[in-house]
């Protein structure tokens, strides 16, 4: 399973890409080193057994091997030759590790798959062995070899293979199989184990009977194979354990069921049986996991008592102050403790272990209750080895007198030293040498002697939680309950510890390149699931919690704790940093960057809500103790208008709603709803520009260029319009012809008359004609190129308040020179680099800025002037039409501003003047529409027909006829209206031909841009001849 997820070198299933090449060269040097090893290390283990058994009349140990004194050698090889319980234990040991080796492989489907797909690579290279690079004559040995190892190893025949030795010497030696007196000596022996065993197992005393259980299976198969005997009544006293144990744990996930090992191995014995019986133990397996899950909650509490209990105990004896007379008593009551813990760990190691690996191995579902009582129960495990480390470093001097003084045999208490004991004693209880009241207490102090012995290991051996890598599906679980049920936060602590005892483990990996590989996922398989089920739960419910506190007064939702509940989450702050791996979790300082990031990001997102996010890191440091960063950023002005980005992003809108203003430089609101209109002025933007840096001139600009495209495009299809184009050329052909006669002056009457014809071409529901829409489309690039003005402003403006710190402008000190003299660190030379580069960015925008202007006119230009867009040309003669119809637009919308209703009202529009003037530019016509002299021919009209109203009105003046008189009074009035707006729009229109350079052409630009190239030239070339003069000198 952990492969499967955490391998992808593994994946030979895929679409073959050339890479099973590599695969294949990797995984036999892999597949090689490991199968080498393992089958080295059975041959040794089947060597043992043979001469274990072979042997057995003929059974001897090595004095010097045990390193014992000369008087403890005298009777050595008499008191082994008879018989002893302690070998068959032993050799059961090691017939359980076969067992476990052949469960493993069992288990492992995905290494039989690879095996699988291993051969299947080895077939394809048997084809064409050239393209692999492998002589073929290598090859059907390597095929044997590999059939050799499969069968000792991959088989799941390791312990079969072992049992079915010929134990009899061929060459008319020992014949073990006919040898009735040992058959009965063993039979006997398996008899003797199994009654110690079975007192034992399932009772609270329980300490390695389990293990002990599945030697003694080992043992009675090894008996059946070499005698060829079953006794039925023993046979079914194995298998009545099973409704005992149901399942054994042989290591991590590999769960063992004695009932198949025994049925599947002696099969003639499990034919003698009913098979009613043979089917009660398997729905008793069923039942007990039923039952297990049930009672699991309240086994938890049980053991949370008997744990707190212990740990009370252990402070208490080893907070007490020893007494010299008593230190017996002390030794014995403090070894009883140990021993007690010990028996608490290995009963809660079991109850976890079996039930999930039951849950496992029968694919049956595990319950949220069940799986957050046994991550309790894991808990209660790491808590309780956790808190025997401490006990035992603190007294380790305790634990060794202990060990020395109480219990050894004339000498340390070694392994070696213990196992002669034990030798010793199964000869004295054979002899009869001690009674049975007296050999119980001796047997008590060694099986205490041994634990305490062997205590950390064993500690060390039950407290092991690698299993849980296996079961790595139960962690989301258990996160969600510690995240629900805060109270008890400090778990995290243990769980984290039983989450490490997974990697010495992994640190055996052999099917990839690198161990690390395996811990780097494991890693961040863990470091996932924790952010995604605590960590970022935790910090949307803090941020969440704060946001509807600091807005109680909206009344967002039901907050009576007593109705919707209250977590109190502050305890999770108050955690210790966890270690896992090479990092240590920290939740508090985790959950504090999560808030100072959103605050940070969502401030500079809408700057007007920093005082709301100021009051919301004050309420985390008063209920949280989080100790919050300051955004540091600028805060808004009161003035701060419409910002800059806002109306970057919907410059569309912006030009078609405002009004701009040429003089003042300020934009003002079309309409609105409220009872105000809003502008926009160069304080506004150099305070947007403060705000988000200079860097978003640049950006506006770029943003202004795509706008003005798009405008563009629609400016040419008008032009190229054959109803339009048509009636230009006949106007320019009109004009030619009658300059000489009109003294070169556009005729007034032939504006309105082609604003009445285009009039007549239709008009929109709203009532605009097309040159009223035309009009708009220039007054709309008119304001954007006003935007771009008053952006430019803004940026001095900013650049001039900025830099006004600086004492004199024109001697600024190189920081960076000064850093380099004094010889300091790197930092501040980079610090020192980077003011330099400030001021002098401040220095240049304040003296001139960016001529935005002349960049629009230098990417635009040149499509306008193409010979493709001829069409273009005509543009000139338009203008009069269209400053005729802008004037009437003009003087409507300020009539309207005396009204009641002010729908339409206003009293600027100066980006048609900005925009007539820009598009002229463009289209390099500043002479063509000069040579009309439009103006002037509108003010000879205006001021002949007001000189032809005011003397009528001389001659009406005498007959006092006061309607009439009324009538050329406002004849008169609206006259000078009309021509008031056009010396208006004149004025305008002159002030921006001034920020396009109108007194010059474009070839009068090209030929000043060549001269400045060629002064620069020369001037280089100047500089270096006088460089090469120098160098003469300068030697």
């Amino acid at each position: 399973m952990a492969v499967e997820t955490l391998s992808p070198d593994w994946e030979f299933d895929r679409v073959d890409d050339g890479s099973q090449k590599i695969h294949a060269e990797v995984q036999l040097k892999n597949y090689g080193k490991f199968l080498e090893e393992y089958t080295s290390q059975l041959r040794r283990i089947e060597d043992a057994l043979d001469d274990s058994i072979g042997d057995v009349w003929d059974f001897n140990l090595d004095p010097i091997a045990l390193k014992l004194l000369p008087y403890e050698q005298s009777s050595l090889l008499e008191l082994i030759k008879t018989e002893n319980k302690t070998m068959y234990e032993h050799l059961g040991e090691l017939l359980t590790v076969l067992l476990t080796l052949d469960e493993i492989i069992d288990n492992h489907i995905m290494l039989k798959d690879h095996w699988t797909m291993y051969k299947r690579l080895l077939k394809s290279v048997h084809h064409n062995p050239s393209k692999f690079g492998i002589q073929e004559e290598k090859l059907k040995p390597f095929e044997k070899f590999l059939l050799k190892l499969e069968g000792q190893l991959l088989d799941g025949m390791i312990f079969q293979a072992c049992i079915e030795q010929q134990f009899d010497s061929l060459n008319g030696g020992v014949s073990v199989s006919k040898n009735s007196t040992f058959a009965e000596e063993f039979a006997h022996s398996i008899r003797s184990i199994f009654a110690n065993v079975e007192a034992r197992l399932g009772e609270p005393s329980e300490i390695d009977q389990r293990d002990k259980y599945v030697g003694v299976c080992g043992l009675f198969v090894l008996h059946f194979q070499i005698f060829r005997t079953v006794d039925k009544k023993f046979y079914k006293s194995l298998l009545d354990i099973c409704k005992k144990v149901p399942a054994i744990t042989l290591t991590a996930n590999i769960i063992w069921f004695p009932d198949n090992f025994l049925i599947q191995k002696i099969p003639a014995a499990a034919k003698l049986l009913d098979k009613k019986s043979l089917q009660a133990i398997k729905i008793h397996r069923e039942t007990f996991l039923q039952q297990k899950a049930q009672s699991l909650t309240k086994d938890v509490q049980s053991y949370y008592v008997f744990v707190s209990s212990w740990m009370m105990k252990m402070e208490s004896i080893l907070s007490k102050e020893q007494r010299m007379d008593k230190f017996a008593e002390d030794l014995t009551s403090r070894c009883n403790v140990f021993i007690q813990g010990f028996l608490y760990a290995y009963s809660i190691s079991t109850i976890i272990k079996t039930t999930m690996n039951l849950y496992m191995s029968m694919q049956k579902p595990m319950t949220k209750t069940s799986v957050k009582a046994l991550c309790r129960l894991v808990e209660l495990l790491k808590k309780r080895v956790i808190s025997d480390k401490k006990y035992s470093e603190q007294r380790l001097d305790v634990l060794s007198a202990l060990v020395l003084a109480e219990n050894t045999l004339n000498g340390p208490s070694t392994k070696q030293r213990r196992l002669i004991v034990s030798l010793a004693l199964s000869v004295g209880t054979q002899m009869k040498t001690f009674k049975d009241e007296e050999l119980f207490p001796l047997q008590v102090v060694m099986k205490k002697l041994d634990l305490i012995s062997e205590l950390r290991e064993r500690v060390q051996t039950q407290c092991d939680c690698c299993f849980l890598y296996w079961h790595r599906a139960v962690f989301p679980i258990y996160l969600d309950d510690v995240y629900e049920n805060a109270v008890d936060a400090a778990r995290l602590h243990y769980m984290f510890s039983a989450l490490r005892d997974c990697v010495p483990a992994m640190m055996h990996a052999r099917h990839l390149e690198s161990y690390e590989i395996l811990l780097d996922c494991y890693d961040k398989e863990i470091m996932e699931i924790l952010n995604e089920h605590l960590l970022d739960k935790l910090c949307k419910e803090i941020e969440k919690d704060l946001r509807l506190s600091v807005h109680t007064h909206l009344k967002l939702d039901d907050r009576n704790p007593f109705k919707v509940g209250m977590k109190d989450l502050a305890l999770f702050f108050s955690l210790n940093p966890i270690r896992f791996f090479n990092r240590f979790i920290d939740i508090r300082a985790y959950v504090t960057h999560y808030l100072d990031k959103t605050f940070y990001n969502l401030t500079t997102v809408a700057l007007h809500d920093w005082a709301t996010y100021s009051e919301m890191r004050n309420l985390a440091t008063q209920r949280y103790g989080l100790v919050m960063t300051e955004a540091h950023l600028p805060s808004q002005t009161l003035e701060q208008g419409l910002d800059v980005l806002e109306i970057m992003r919907n410059i569309h809108i912006f030009v078609s709603r405002y009004l701009y203003n040429l003089n003042n430089q300020i934009f003002i609101e079309r309409t609105s709803n409220n009872k105000h209109l809003n502008t926009i002025n160069i304080r506004h933007i150099a305070n947007s520009i403060r705000t988000h840096g200079t860097g978003i001139m640049n950006t506006t600009v770029n943003f202004t260029y795509q706008f003005l495209k798009k405008k563009f495009y629609i400016f040419s299809q008008f032009m190229y319009d054959e109803h339009i184009k048509s009636r230009l050329i006949k106007d320019i052909r009109f004009f030619r012809e009658i300059k000489d006669q009109n003294d070169h002056k556009y005729p007034f009457e032939r504006a309105e008359k082609f604003n009445r014809g285009i009039r007549k071409l239709g008009i929109t529901p709203e009532g605009q004609s097309y040159l009223d829409q035309f009009r708009q489309l220039i007054s709309q690039i008119g304001n954007a190129m006003g935007y771009v003005r008053m952006i430019r402003s803004g940026g001095l403006h900013c650049s001039s308040n900025a830099i006004r710190f600086v004492p004199d402008l024109e001697d600024i000190v190189n920081f960076e020179e000064l850093v380099k003299e004094e010889g300091l660190a790197e930092e501040t030379l980079k610090a020192a680099r980077h003011l330099d580069s400030v001021l002098s960015d401040h220095t240049r925008n304040s003296a001139e800025g960016t001529e935005y202007f002349k960049m629009l006119v230098d990417v635009f230009a040149p499509e306008f002037r193409r010979p493709k867009n001829i069409h273009l040309r005509n543009f000139y003669i338009i203008v009069p039409p269209l400053t005729l119809n802008f004037v009437e637009h003009s003087i409507s919308c300020k009539e309207k501003l005396n009204k009641k209703n002010k729908i339409g009202a206003a009293f600027t529009d100066d980006g048609f003047a900005m925009g007539v003037a820009y598009i002229l530019k463009l289209l390099d016509q500043y002479q063509e529409f000069d040579s009309l002299h439009w103006f002037q021919s509108v003010r000879e009209k205006y001021l002949k027909e007001m000189r032809a109203v005011a003397k009528q009105q001389n001659v009406q003046s005498t007959s006092q006829d006061e309607k009439l008189l009324q009538t050329m009074n406002l004849t008169q009035k609206r006259l000078d209206v009309y021509l008031q707006e056009f010396e208006l729009l004149y004025f305008s229109l002159s002030s921006a031909r001034i920020f396009f350079r109108a007194d010059k052409t474009a070839a009068e630009e090209n030929q000043e841009k060549k001269e400045k190239e060629e002064e620069t030239k020369t001037s280089n070339g100047d500089l270096s001849d006088s460089t090469v003069s120098a160098d003469p000198v300068v030697k």
